[in-house]
């Protein structure tokens, strides 16, 4: 059974209710984190108010060492917990674990006539996974709390083997566990979790009230994710990269999986370890966890170094020095890359023929690699600009064209300019341009690659100049719709695509 948890984090009861109605909408079960609220005394008598009509309700007065919003040290905490009054069989009761021995302890029952039926007992980690993860996770059993909850810091998503590892376990021995990789490496735990076992998953109102890091919405986990269709026979696709949080890619493929009626989800794998995430995650023949692993988009910054971890690669993507797509086939994983189509396509229906149009090509990275390769395919005059010119000759050589330095560069003359760099992308560089209006002046179109946002500073300076403008979202999907044909061997709805990626940046 799925069952998505909102947390609920207010300053006053008030806006906490208003928060409760709100989340009552999306969620199956809503915590309420008293630990964010001002005045925590009166949260016996805002409890006798709420609505009874509302989804089951956790209860949870988190300390700070445990990613809570107060500073009530343990006694506080415990004094809190041992005068609350309540009569409602649906809460429940999130406890920390250093609370849960003690209470456990008791010659009594516990406080408030404890039902530990009805009680989490949590364990949470910011720093990273704890080398004796699984000698918490038995010290936390041999409590009576039904509930088990584990939470800890993914910095790689390799580190979610450990969560779900563990879910597998307390499956096996009939323990009921809530368990989250938390950070954006952790992400494909919060969707993954309900299917493989785990009690809920949290999802957040919106986008400002996660209370964890990595937290998605709520909506995001039902609409974009169908998280509750997911199940062990789903079949797993994603994107690899480093950062990967703002891609589209999610929202294209999910979309198209959708509409095409294919039990399958695309997840976002923040990857700093290729070698470790492609051995013990992806291939066949040495992952450490069964799960239907179908196929995996690359994006930055590991197109060329996960080459060495494939088992085949199409001449394409060898000549391009880059991969883009992987298939899962049988035991073995098949390299390719679709960037190439998806670059000179949106080309084509500007120009028909590239042959005898004179190029620019800036930066030498994955990007640019397959522009390089489709321009010269179509017969184009190129020439590569980068920063560093001598650290980018190599891939000049590779494709026999001339590099030449990027600063006070005039593309004067040239028929395409295009921005291969990430300068521009959503995030620290999302205000940098390659170049300015002055260098782009007599440029016929300016291309950029950068697809979020979609107006760029490299398109503004471009338009400044009076260049015809070509964004990124135009090679996004024409490179996507070849990823979808490979994995699934079908055509997508291409007016699918399109709508997702403008509902996706309008987020």
């Amino acid at each position: 059974m799925t069952r998505i948890c909102v947390p609920v984090c207010a300053r006053d009861f008030d806006r906490m209710r208003e928060g409760v109605q709100r989340a009552a909408d999306v969620a199956d079960i809503i915590e309420l984190r008293l630990d964010c609220l001002n005045e925590l005394e009166t949260a016996a008598r805002y409890l006798a108010e709420l609505d009874g009509n509302a989804p089951p309700l956790i209860l949870t007065l988190r300390s700070a060492e445990q990613g809570g919003h107060t500073s009530l040290d343990y006694s506080s905490r415990r004094r809190f917990w041992t005068a609350l009054k309540v009569r409602d069989t649906d809460y429940f009761f999130d406890l920390e674990f250093d609370l849960v021995r003690e209470f456990a302890s008791a010659e009594s029952s516990g406080p408030f006539e404890l039902d530990w039926k009805r009680v989490i007992c949590s364990h949470h980690d910011f720093n990273g996974v704890p080398p004796d993860l699984e000698g918490i996770y038995e010290a936390m059993a041999a409590t009576p709390a039904r509930i088990l909850k584990v939470a800890v810091q993914a910095n790689d998503a390799t580190d979610c083997l450990s969560i779900v590892k563990l879910l597998e376990r307390s499956k096996s021995e009939g323990r009921e566990l809530i368990a989250i990789a938390m950070g954006s490496a952790g992400m494909m735990t919060r969707v993954l979790g309900p299917s493989r076992g785990s009690f809920l998953t949290y999802g957040s109102l919106d986008d400002e009230s996660g209370t964890a890091p990595g937290q998605i919405t709520a909506r995001q986990l039902r609409d974009l994710y169908r998280i509750d269709s997911i199940n062990s026979q789903t079949q797993i696709l994603g994107i690899l990269g480093n950062p990967v949080s703002q891609s589209l890619s999610p929202h294209i493929h999910n979309a198209a999986f959708a509409s095409d009626g294919l039990n399958a989800v695309y997840l976002p794998f923040e990857v700093t370890d290729v070698n470790q995430f492609i051995s013990r995650m992806v291939h066949p023949k040495t992952r450490e966890w069964e799960w239907n692993v179908r196929g995996l988009s690359v994006t930055l910054p590991h197109k060329s170094s996960v080459m060495p971890y494939l088992d085949w690669i199409d001449p394409m993507a060898n000549e391009i020095g880059a991969v883009n797509t992987i298939v899962a086939q049988d035991d073995r994983l098949l390299g390719y890359n679709t960037d190439g189509q998806g670059f000179i396509r949106p080309l084509w229906e500007r120009f028909g023929s590239l042959q005898n149009t004179k190029c620019a090509v800036i930066g030498a990275g994955g990007g640019a690699r397959a522009a390089l390769w489709a321009l010269g395919n179509d017969g184009a005059n190129i020439s590569l600009y980068a920063r560093n010119a001598e650290r980018a000759s190599l891939t000049a050589r590779d494709f026999g064209v001339t590099c030449d330095r990027l600063a006070n560069a005039d593309f004067a003359g040239f028929d395409v300019v295009v921005n291969a760099t990430p300068l521009g992308m959503s995030g620290e560089n999302q205000e940098m341009t390659p170049v300015s209006a002055a260098q782009l002046r007599g440029v016929r179109l300016a291309y950029d690659l950068v697809y979020n946002p979609i107006e760029t500073a490299f398109l503004r300076e471009a338009r400044a100049a009076g260049c015809d403008t070509l964004t990124g979202i135009e090679m996004l999907l024409a490179q996507a719709a070849e990823q979808f044909k490979l994995w699934t061997g079908k055509e997508p709805d291409s007016r699918v695509m399109r709508a997702s990626v403008l509902g996706g940046l309008n987020e």
